[in-house]
């Protein structure tokens, strides 16, 4: 049916990284969807190693997007978010990685391209939070980063640093079993002083600090349980486990009572009575500053992003739409 006059045709950008996805398919499916819709032809704009997404974003942007779909893992996601942020242009998720984290905690479809694509053309708007890092390096240079699900440093951050990245684009997760393996053995620890909310400043000695914006990993284990991605504050977790007692300790928190027990109103009356762990410490707030007694390796969605000396992780409260399911999509 023909647009009214006065109605504005849409268009649609799809950002897509070219190793991720399966382009003649894609294609198909965004030119069905868009007929279908009454929209434009599809603005189609390819990532690179240097250019992961941000700035082809910027130029879908300059170009009229009304929508950005970002087809590839959580890294294309994130670098497209990143430039959409603060736009009110709302990114659709057509998620081709191995972790699929945003997708994943906002139960998006993770492996139907037809189903996201309809979402990105039928669906409606949902505002959810982003996390802004401020990072200072060691030469005095400061740079700033979104994520959207988590940031970490310390053994979080190694594991992304050491992870071969053949091995888990042909294996997925399991290829970080290895990295975890090398960090745990070398014990590093990471000495801070941290503030949250701009309170008084407190040291600790820690394996991990993970800030998170939602709380879902792949399976199913449910790292940061009480966190929602658009209230408006990050849930923060530190391990510290002191030895292997400690590391016991923490995956029976997360893999056991978080995972399972959580799972049902009799399980949730027994972590409610359950002492906390000393090898765990949770904190909730919207910004948290950390300041490192050495440089260290940070990460955001699973990608490492070099090593800083400090930083600060910030709520913008509802400053990304995305793309979800309409009522009438979702039942019908």
């Amino acid at each position: 049916m023909a647009a009214s006059p006065s109605t504005k045709v849409k268009t649609a950008a799809i950002i897509y990284n070219p190793v991720k996805v399966n382009l003649k398919q894609l294609k198909a499916t965004v030119k069905s969807a868009e007929a279908r819709a009454g929209w434009n032809k599809s603005l189609w704009f390819e990532t690179s190693v240097l250019d992961p997404g941000g700035d082809v974003t910027r130029q879908a942007l300059e170009k009229g997007a009304d929508v950005v779909l970002a087809a590839g893992g959580d890294g294309t996601i994130r670098s497209v978010a990143e430039a959409l942020r603060g736009t009110h242009v709302p990114i659709a998720l057509v998620p081709s990685g191995t972790g699929n984290l945003l997708a994943r905690n906002m139960s998006l479809a993770l492996d139907s391209v037809p189903d996201s694509v309809d979402t990105a053309f039928l669906g409606i708007t949902r505002p959810i939070d982003v996390g802004v890092v401020d990072a200072e390096r060691a030469d005095g240079s400061r740079t700033t980063h979104v994520f959207l699900v988590m940031a970490g440093l310390g053994l979080d951050a190694q594991m992304a640093a050491n992870t071969n990245a053949t091995l888990k684009a042909r294996v997925g997760w399991i290829a970080y079993i290895e990295a975890i393996a090398r960090a745990v053995r070398d014990n590093n620890r990471v000495k801070v002083r941290y503030s949250l909310d701009g309170g008084p400043q407190a040291s600790a000695t820690v394996n991990t600090v993970i800030v998170g914006n939602c709380g879902l990993l792949p399976g199913g284990i449910q790292l940061l349980p009480d966190a929602l991605i658009d209230d408006g504050v990050f849930d923060v977790v530190a391990f510290r486990p002191g030895g292997f007692v400690g590391w016991v300790q923490i995956y029976m928190k997360l893999v056991w009572e978080n995972g399972v027990l959580r799972r049902s109103t009799v399980g949730r009356r027994i972590v409610s009575m359950s002492r906390e762990v000393r090898a765990l410490r949770y904190l909730r707030g919207r910004e948290l500053t950390i300041r490192l007694e050495r440089p260290e390796e940070f990460e955001l969605d699973g990608d490492p992003f070099g090593e800083a000396i400090a930083l600060k992780a910030r709520v913008d409260h509802l400053g990304l739409l995305v793309m979800v399911p309409s009522p009438q999509t979702a039942t019908g």
